[in-house]
């Protein structure tokens, strides 16, 4: 087994949220990728702070596919300026971990 990361994402909708994770599913850049929320944010954005309802997408991956999987979310982000975060996954169940380095591998690997 590898190592692996949840990746995580603000997004302006729950249907944009639906939309990329369904693209980094077939895409075999994640295992599993989760939409949670409504959520609010507070932010600056341009010298001006904002308060906005956004979604919160969640992505289980595998360490080695994460910089595929920041420009696949990038390139189909809504905001010029896009969150992605990469949080390491020190810990899991060893069955889950096995299954996500399955689901993540590249077609034809």
């Amino acid at each position: 087994m590898g190592e692996y990361v949840q990746v995580q994402t603000a997004i302006p909708s729950r249907e944009k949220g639906l939309e990329i994770a369904r693209s980094v599913i077939d895409a075999h850049l994640a295992a599993c990728a989760q939409v949670v929320g409504p959520m609010t944010s507070t932010y600056r954005w341009k010298g001006e702070v904002r308060v906005d309802e956004e979604y919160l997408l969640l992505i289980k991956t595998t360490a080695d596919r994460y910089p595929e999987l920041e420009t696949h979310i990038h390139d189909l982000h809504a905001y010029a300026v896009a969150e992605i975060i990469s949080v390491p996954i020190n810990a899991g169940l060893a069955s889950y971990l096995e299954w996500m380095d399955e689901e993540t591998r590249a077609p034809g690997a």
